[in-house]
This record gives C-alpha cells, sequence and structure tokens, in this order.
C-alpha cells in the first residue's frame, strides 16, 4: 500500500511539473510572438522613416533630374563618368559614398607595396606591382551589386504577384507597392517603399517608377516599369498584365539558373587556370626565391603572359556569358 501511494505520489509529481512547464513554456511562446511582432513593427516603421526621409533630403534633386529626363529623353546628354560611378556604387546598397570608396582604394595601394616590395625584394618592381590593390575596393562593390541585382532578380516575380493580388482586391498601383514594402524583405521591399515615399512627397507616378529602374539597373525592373507607364496612357487590365510579367521573370530567373548550371564547369576552369599562374609563383618565391626572381628579369615574358591571359580571361567570360 505504502509503494502504490509512493508511486502515485511520484507520479503526480511528475505530472506537475509538467503541466508547470507547459503553462510557462506557453507563456514565454506567447511573449516571445508578441516581441518580435513588435520588432517586425518597429522595423517596419525604421524602413519607413527612413525612405521618407531619404526621398525630402533628395526630392528637388530627384525631381528635377528625373522630370528633365521624362521630358527630353531623346536628347538627353549622357551621364558623366562620375555620375555613372555613383549610380554604380548605388546600386551596390553598401551605402558608402565615392569618396569614401577611392580613400580605400588608395590604402589598398598602400597596404600592398610592403608586402610587394618584401617579397619581390626589389622596390622598383614592387611599386609598379602594388598598384593590383587600388581597384580590390571596385571588385568588392561589383560584387556586392551584382548579389543585390541577383537578390532583386529573384524576388520580383513574386513581388509582382503580390501586386496583382493586392489590385484585385481593389487598392491602388500605391498601395500596392506598400504591401510589397511592407511583406518582402530588401533590396526589393526598399526599394519599392522608396519609390512609395516618394510619390507621396508629390513627385509624379511615372518619375517615381522611372527612378526606381534607374536606380534598380535591373532589366526585369524596366521591362515592369515600362509596362506600367506603358498602361497608364493606353490602359487595359493591369492585374493580368502583372501576372503574365510575373511568369516571364520567373521563367528567365529559370532559365538563367540553367545557364548558370550548365557553364558552372567552364567558369571553374577559367577560374582555375588564370589563378594558377600567379599562385605558384607565389609558391616557388617561397621554395626558390632567387630562381622565381629570374623571371622578373624578362619583362617581355610577363608582358607577354599578362596579355595570353587576359585574352583569354575574355575569351571565356564571352563564351559563357550571353544574352537570353
Amino acid at each position: 500500500m505504502i509503494l502504490v501511494v509512493i508511486l502515485f505520489t511520484f507520479i503526480a509529481s511528475v505530472a506537475m511539473v509538467f503541466a508547470g512547464n507547459l503553462l510557462v513554456s506557453d507563456v514565454l511562446e506567447v511573449n516571445r510572438k508578441r516581441r518580435i511582432q513588435q520588432l517586425e513593427q518597429e522595423l517596419l516603421q525604421r524602413n519607413k522613416q527612413r525612405a521618407r526621409a531619404a526621398a525630402a533630403v533628395q526630392q528637388e534633386k530627384t525631381l528635377g533630374s528625373l522630370a528633365a529626363q521624362a521630358m527630353s529623353e531623346s536628347n538627353a546628354d549622357k551621364a558623366t563618368f562620375i555620375e555613372k560611378l555613383k549610380l554604380f556604387i548605388d546600386q551596390s546598397g553598401t551605402g558608402i559614398s565615392l569618396r569614401m570608396l577611392l580613400i580605400a582604394s588608395c590604402l589598398g595601394f598602400v597596404i600592398l607595396i610592403g608586402p610587394a616590395i618584401y617579397i619581390i625584394g626589389d622596390i622598383v618592381v614592387g611599386t609598379l606591382v602594388a598598384p593590383i590593390g587600388f581597384p580590390l575596393p571596385f571588385l568588392w562593390i561589383q560584387i556586392k551589386r551584382k548579389q543585390r541585382l541577383e537578390a532583386l532578380s529573384s524576388q520580383l516575380s513574386d513581388a509582382l504577384e503580390l501586386m496583382s493580388r493586392v489590385l484585385r482586391a481593389g487598392q491602388t498601383i500605391n498601395q500596392a507597392m506598400f504591401a510589397v514594402g511592407q511583406e518582402f524583405k530588401p533590396p526589393i521591399s526598399t526599394e519599392f517603399l522608396y519609390c512609395y515615399e516618394q510619390q507621396n512627397l508629390g513627385i509624379s507616378t511615372d518619375i517615381a517608377l522611372r527612378d526606381l529602374a534607374k536606380r534598380t539597373g535591373l532589366l526585369e525592373i524596366k521591362i515592369f516599369v515600362l509596362a506600367l507607364i506603358i498602361h497608364r496612357q493606353s490602359g487595359g487590365n493591369l492585374t493580368e498584365l502583372l501576372d503574365k510579367l510575373a511568369s516571364i521573370i520567373r521563367e528567365r530567373y529559370k532559365m538563367r539558373g540553367k545557364v548558370k548550371a550548365l557553364t558552372a564547369e567552364g567558369r571553374l576552369q577559367a577560374a582555375i587556370l588564370l589563378g594558377l599562374p600567379p599562385a605558384m609563383y607565389c609558391l616557388l618565391l617561397l621554395i626558390s626565391r632567387e630562381y622565381a626572381l629570374e623571371l622578373l628579369k624578362h619583362t617581355d615574358l610577363i608582358f607577354g603572359c599578362l596579355v595570353s591571359m587576359t585574352f583569354g580571361a575574355l575569351w571565356i567570360r564571352k563564351i559563357v556569358n550571353f544574352d537570353f
């Protein structure tokens, strides 16, 4: 009898502990979900305020330049090199300025000149090799830009489908863009929310859409903007247009993935063939320094090697990259 009482007491204690654990877990889960919702709302409000502030600061400048571009596109002057470079940096989404990028390039040159002189053992040749560090920040910007454009391309089809559903619910195109800014993650949410805030500040829809296409630099978004502008002029079924655009963009994204998969072997071979000579030369500098330095006395061989590698890199790039 005592064993039975002890057993039931033990079972009751375990059940009470288990029930208390469930109760505490439920309370903590409810608090966690409430906190996550608060954080999401705060993040949305921050993004909206940031977009509104950025649009307000550049309203006059953007309105003037874009209005002039929209009114005289055929006779517009070509962008200068500095303007193209600034746009290139903006499309990377890094948020750094052209001045900081140039400072980073100069620092890359200064940082590389010491190791280059030490490894090669010649001040003149080391100084000539050190400028390799100058374009490294630009290469990083190029990589970040490519990643951002890839993210935009992957999100665009789903964003257009969401806009189509919002329009079917009776909302306007501006509210559809705001819905994309709410439901999606950056970078597409930031771009569409910025376009939405531009229109709230009084910029016309056509000019804001043109700025969206110019700011992102993505072909699919340019197609989307052109389709919206034509629809505003001629009319039609906008939801059907967005659905078809979403389908086309999704197929283009799938085709791009197939192209990358089929050309992956060629790109890997190119990376190995282009990286193997300098890697082997650096290894040779560590193993047999005097023998490796003999190559620096034959500048014609070095120049011929660089020209051949550049020609081969451009040729392989031409093979594995094509428009469709």
